[in-house]
C-alpha cells in the first residue's frame, strides 16, 4: 500500500505545476480578468475538485495509505472518505465567499489597479498553502492529543456566528493602523508610488518595497485570521488532516477565479453574510456538542446543512434584493 505521504507529495507537485502554468503560460501579462475568465478557470478547479472527490471515492484506501481487507469495511471506509471531503470543500468555499468580501475591499482600500489583481491574489495563495500546511498539520496533532481542544474552537465558532450577525456585513480597512501595515513600515523602506507589477526595486542601491507588496501582506495577514475559523470548522467533519489540507488547498485554489466573478456582483448577496453567520454558529455547536456530550452529527447531516444554509441564503438574497428590504423599513 503507498504511503500517504508519497500521494501527498505527488499532490503537491500537481498543484505546483498548475500554479506554474497559471502564472507562467495563462498570466504572463497583466490584465483585467474578465467575467467569462473567471468562469472557465472557476468551473476547472470546481471540476478538479470534484474529480479528487471521485478519486476518494473509488480509491480513497490508496489515497489515504490505509490497508482494508474486508470489502463491506472498504467501501464503508472510502464513502465515509468521500463525505468528509465534500463537506470539508464546500464548508471551507462557502466561508471563503466571505474572505473575498475582505479582499475586495483591501484592494479599493489601497487603490490598486485591477490589472494587479491577480499576481497579488496568486503569491497570496502560495503563502496560504504554506501556512496552511502547518496550521492544519499542527492543530491535527494538538486534536489527537487533546480532543477537548475542539470545544474551545467550537466556541470561538459561536462567537464568530453570533457576532456577523451583529454587524451590518461591510468591511472597511484601517489602511493606516492595519498590523501588516505598521508591520512593514516597521521593519522595510516603503516607497510611496507602485511600479507596476513589481514588489520590490532598487532606489539608490537599496531595495524597497512597493505598496504592492503591503498589500500582499495584508492579504496573507487576512488569510490567517480566516484560517482561525475556517480550518478548525473543517476538523469538525474529519479529524483526519489530510482530508482537511486536500479540502482546503483545492477551495482555496479555485478562490482567485471565484473572486473575479463575484467581485461586480458581491452586494446582490447580501444575505451571505448572515448564513455564513449561521453556519458557524452550527458548526461551533456541532463541535461542542460532539465533545462534551457525545452527540455526534453525521458527516452526510453535516453536509446537507452546509449546502442548505448556503443555498438558501444565496436564494433569498436574489428574491428579496436589499433594497426592496430597505425600503419596507
Amino acid at each position: 500500500m503507498m504511503s500517504r505521504w508519497i500521494f501527498f507529495a505527488g499532490f503537491m507537485v500537481f498543484i505546483l505545476l498548475m500554479l506554474a502554468m497559471d502564472l507562467g503560460v495563462f498570466h504572463k501579462k497583466d490584465h483585467v480578468i474578465k467575467t467569462r475568465e473567471a468562469l472557465l478557470w472557476t468551473i476547472v478547479w470546481v471540476a478538479l475538485a470534484m474529480a479528487f472527490g471521485l478519486l476518494l471515492l473509488f480509491r480513497g484506501e490508496w489515497v489515504l495509505g490505509q490497508s482494508i481487507a474486508d470489502h463491506a469495511e472498504l467501501l464503508a471506509f472510502r464513502r465515509e472518505a468521500f463525505s468528509q471531503y465534500l463537506a470539508g470543500y464546500f464548508l471551507e468555499e462557502s466561508l471563503s465567499i466571505d474572505n473575498i468580501f475582505v479582499m475586495i475591499m483591501i484592494f479599493t482600500s489601497f487603490g490598486i489597479e485591477k490589472q494587479y489583481y491577480h499576481r497579488v491574489l496568486f503569491w497570496g495563495i502560495l503563502g496560504a498553502i504554506v501556512l496552511r500546511f502547518i496550521f492544519i498539520f499542527a492543530l491535527g496533532e494538538l486534536v489527537t492529543t487533546f480532543g477537548w481542544v475542539l470545544a474551545v474552537f467550537g466556541v470561538i465558532l459561536i462567537y464568530s456566528g453570533v457576532k456577523m450577525f451583529r454587524d451590518s456585513g461591510d468591511k472597511e480597512v484601517d489602511t493606516a493602523n492595519h498590523p501588516a501595515v505598521k508591520f512593514a513600515a516597521r521593519h522595510f523602506s516603503v516607497t510611496r508610488e507602485t511600479h507596476g507589477h513589481d514588489f520590490f526595486v532598487m532606489q539608490d542601491g537599496k531595495r524597497l518595497i512597493t505598496p504592492l507588496f503591503v498589500v500582499l501582506l495584508v492579504i496573507e495577514f487576512s488569510d490567517i485570521i480566516f484560517a482561525v475559523d475556517s480550518i478548525p470548522a473543517v476538523f469538525s467533519v474529519t479529524r483526519d488532516p489530510f482530508i482537511v489540507y486536500f479540502s482546503n488547498i483545492f477551495a482555496i485554489m479555485g478562490l482567485r477565479s471565484l473572486f473575479f466573478l463575484l467581485s461586480d456582483i458581491t452586494d446582490k448577496f447580501w444575505l451571505l453574510h448572515y448564513g455564513l453567520g449561521a453556519l458557524l454558529t452550527f458548526i461551533g455547536l456541532k463541535m461542542i456538542a460532539g465533545e462534551l456530550l457525545h452527540f455526534e452529527i453525521s458527516t452526510v447531516a453535516s453536509l446537507m446543512v452546509i449546502l442548505g444554509i448556503l443555498t438558501a441564503s444565496i436564494t433569498l438574497s436574489l428574491l428579496i434584493p436589499q433594497k426592496k428590504m430597505k425600503q419596507n423599513k
